[in-house]
């Protein structure tokens, strides 16, 4: 009887013992995030989201892609990638195409493409574009359909203008008087010309049309065989978008580990990069941060239709959802 006393209090503190023992590791999910740019103070939130832990304490490890030329509309939709950072009308223009993506989170809430031109021009509205000579990046992606908006909100087709395919040169066209004005991201060339001390004017495309800017973006096949993935990348990258906000200082510290240069950087050029960073910041909040805003997809949507780069209506629907920020459960 003793014997079978002390075996069952053996047993009782073995069990104990294995119970409080660490779980064997669990291998983190790989994720590439491609993000269509040059590493960049503006990719802070991701910045901040791995070097603070909050992806790995979702049990992934994110590395990121900054390979411009990668489709990544494309490869979601074949199932290379289970993520992107990508804009709105990428996502509609590619389900117009049968590729099955879905726009999981928004990061800007303003789209963030803009026109800028120096003062002396007079250009203060859309309309007084007209007859001018336009640099813009090229016919394609997030500037030209920003572009594009704005000479709507003015009244004016592509044939009141004149169009100047100049690569991503915009600050150097400008200052050096080649265009009269420039298709630019608000955060960056208005920044850096000012710094220079340019006097420049921007017409911002949110001040005239919500659109849909740069958000998170799966597969359906994602979303509906892993959603728990879907889950944890969004409030990963939710955490470091709201990280930034709350504490930038800190934000442009850990930039200088993912940011070639920006460490070694002289105190003037680093106040720029630092500029950017806060325009940035103010592009990210609203309402609710993540959240999409449906007045912006259906926006976006007849852009699209009017523009001819789609023929038929879309089921939004199915391009975009909320589902999966924090207060939607």
């Amino acid at each position: 009887m003793k014997n079978k006393i002390l075996f069952s209090i053996f047993v009782f503190f073995a069990l104990l013992l294995s119970a409080c023992a660490p779980a064997a590791d669990v291998q983190p999910a790989v994720i590439r995030l491609p993000v269509g740019f040059i590493p960049n103070v503006q990719f802070a939130p991701l910045y901040v989201a791995i070097e603070n832990g909050f992806y790995r304490a979702e049990g992934l490890e994110v590395e990121m892609d900054y390979n411009m030329e990668t489709d990544s509309v494309a490869l979601l939709g074949a199932g290379e990638l289970q993520f992107a950072i990508v804009s709105g009308e990428q996502v509609l223009l590619g389900r117009a195409q049968g590729l099955p993506v879905v726009y999981v989170m928004a990061w800007y809430q303003d789209y963030p493409v803009g026109v800028t031109s120096l003062t002396e021009s007079g250009i203060r509205e859309p309309s007084d574009l007209q007859d001018k000579r336009i640099g813009i990046p090229g016919l394609y992606g997030a500037s030209y359909i920003g572009f594009k908006a704005l000479l709507n909100a003015g009244g004016l087709t592509e044939e009141d203008v004149s169009l100047d395919a100049i690569g991503f040169t915009q600050a150097e066209s400008l200052a050096n008087r080649l265009d009269d004005a420039v298709v630019v991201y608000v955060s960056n060339e208005p920044v850096k010309l000012a710094a220079e001390g340019y006097d420049v004017a921007t017409l911002a495309v949110s001040n005239y049309l919500s659109l849909v800017g740069n958000g998170l973006v799966t597969s359906e096949t994602v979303l509906a065989e892993n959603p728990e993935l879907v889950a944890a990348m969004v409030r990963a990258t939710l955490k470091g978008i709201a990280y930034t906000m709350e504490n930038p200082d800190e934000a442009f510290t850990i930039c200088e580990s993912y940011v070639e240069n920006l460490a070694g950087m002289d105190p003037a050029e680093k106040a720029v990069q630092r500029q950017v960073l806060d325009t940035s910041i103010a592009l990210w909040g609203g309402e609710q941060i993540g959240r999409s805003n449906p007045q912006a997809w259906e926006n976006m949507h007849d852009l699209l239709i009017q523009m001819g780069l789609m023929a038929t209506p879309l089921d939004l629907k199915s391009a975009y959802t909320n589902a999966f920020l924090p207060s939607e459960k």
